[in-house]
């Protein structure tokens, strides 16, 4: 989590995952069917913090319920770093329970944050390890004094009665449950993951034990939501067979949030793939959403004390605002957008500014218009509504011809009419169409650069050898066609 957190003592050995990643970059994330009653979230440690966030300041999207292991109240740190630091985390006993109360019932009647009512039939469960020496105990006491003014005590389960340490409890992965180091995941025979969904969702189907399908692992661009403001270019989804898209099951969403040096960069894809949720999601439809922070955010945090946005708290807040946004893309599935024939189609669509992976779109203002929806061929890009008459778009392939269509939108989202097409080429990539990855040995296999065999690693396609598997071993890689890989780089 966060400060005692980021002193994090280096592995002495390789980290070993059973899981396999995919080949496949980084998509925008899909519109599927999604229950939008069920949809719920829950984290660890700044994780556990920013769930919180998201439970109280958009109660109406996660009125379900919300699980918190290692967090505390909302609004706890008021903005300061030594508040954070210290009754956040150390000196609970300090932490204004009641204030923090009467300031999310002010900022409810002034719209900031949704209101507080829709908290009355969620489900919250909470975890505090009695070993935890990062977030004390403490603190989650003050969180469940917290929700008692907001959720019915019935609706509330609190463990602490289990001897671990700052983690994310598992029943089989993981560090020893007494031991506080990367990756905060501590096997302490406790299926923590399973716990909470079973509250919050009720008696749910076995979990699946087997090795879960690579497939249903999705890596999306959170640049369609957000760019810098501590979150990472890309996120992470699971996505079981029956709710991925086209599919006829209308699935449900659960968000998962990391805490402090938990993301992709630090740990891998371990918090993605070994905290236990992606088990239960595979047998009770349950789309899984792990977004990322980057490791420009401060010990890659996600934000509850304010270091990015003084709005960090309420709905405003850029990374609020972004996760909102993912949950509100990945539940699109299942609606028809509204539509106002009033609005005439944009004019005068137009692309430049070409690179490899990006191209800037224009067009002319619509009178009657509150905000712009892009689509690239065909597929909506933009996952917040565009306020200007241009959009940039992001993670497309070089050397790639698109094509790129506007629509008007009024106040409450609805379409207008669908403008002319304007077409658009890409870039040839840097080193004469050549891609160059720099990266762990460990990475390149879970893009699906390269392979294990014999607890060595080699390139795909070449089948160079890059020596050990592990975390600490770092190779670049040249791809010189479709799932071919060398070693070597480009000019």
């Amino acid at each position: 989590m966060a400060f005692n957190f980021i002193r994090v003592a280096a592995a002495g050995a390789a980290i070993a995952l059973c899981a396999t990643g995919s080949a496949f970059a980084a998509v925008n994330l899909p519109a599927l069917k999604i229950d939008k009653t069920q949809t719920t979230v829950s984290g660890l440690s700044a994780g556990g913090f920013m769930a919180v966030q998201l439970h109280v300041a958009y109660s109406a999207t996660f009125a379900k319920g919300a699980g918190v292991v290692a967090g505390g109240p909302f609004y706890c740190a008021e903005g300061s770093i030594v508040n954070a630091t210290g009754r956040c985390m150390a000196s609970p006993a300090g932490i204004p329970t009641s204030t923090l109360v009467n300031t999310t019932n002010t900022w409810a009647s002034q719209g900031l944050i949704d209101p507080v009512a829709n908290m009355q039939a969620s489900k919250v469960y909470l975890f505090s390890g009695t070993l935890d020496s990062v977030v004390k105990t403490g603190s989650m006491d003050a969180l469940r004094t917290y929700y008692n003014s907001f959720v019915p005590a019935a609706n509330v389960v609190y463990k602490k009665d289990i001897a671990a340490e700052h983690a994310m409890v598992t029943d089989d992965y993981g560090n020893g449950c007494s031991t506080k180091g990367a990756p905060y995941i501590s096997d302490c025979n406790f299926d923590l993951a399973g716990a909470m969904l079973q509250h919050l969702y009720g008696t749910l189907n076995a979990r699946n034990n087997a090795t879960l399908p690579a497939g249903n692992y999705v890596e999306f661009n959170q640049n369609q939501f957000i760019t810098n403001h501590g979150m990472a270019t890309t996120g992470w989804a699971y996505i079981p067979q029956a709710c991925q898209a086209g599919g006829t099951e209308t699935c449900r969403l659960h968000v998962v949030l990391h805490g402090c040096k938990q993301n992709v960069s630090d740990v891998q894809q371990q918090y993605v793939r070994n905290t236990g949720y992606n088990r239960w999601a595979d047998t009770n439809n349950i789309v899984m959403l792990y977004p990322q922070t980057s490791l420009a955010a401060t010990n890659s945090c996600f934000d509850w004390w304010g270091y990015d946005s003084a709005n960090y708290a309420k709905k405003s807040g850029p990374q609020m605002a972004a996760i909102k946004a993912m949950v509100d893309q990945v539940s699109a599935g299942g609606t028809t957008p509204p539509t106002n024939p009033a609005l005439p189609a944009p004019t005068g669509v137009n692309t430049s500014g070409a690179t490899a992976s990006s191209m800037q779109v224009g067009w002319a203002a619509v009178s009657g218009a509150a905000s712009y929806n892009v689509y690239r061929n065909a597929n909506k890009v933009n996952a917040l509504p565009v306020n200007a008459t241009s959009y940039s778009d992001t993670g497309l392939a070089a050397s790639t011809t698109y094509s790129w269509t506007v629509r008007a939108a009024d106040a409450n989202g609805a379409e207008g009419a669908t403008s002319s097409a304007a077409s658009g080429t890409t870039l040839a990539a840097p080193g004469g169409g050549a891609t160059c990855t720099t990266a762990s040995n460990y990475a390149h296999t879970m893009a699906g650069r390269a392979y294990v065999a014999g607890g060595y690693t080699f390139a795909l396609g070449s089948n160079q050898s890059m020596g050990l598997w592990n975390i600490f071993v770092t190779k670049t890689l040249k791809q010189t066609a479709t799932n071919y890989y060398v070693i070597g780089t480009c000019p």
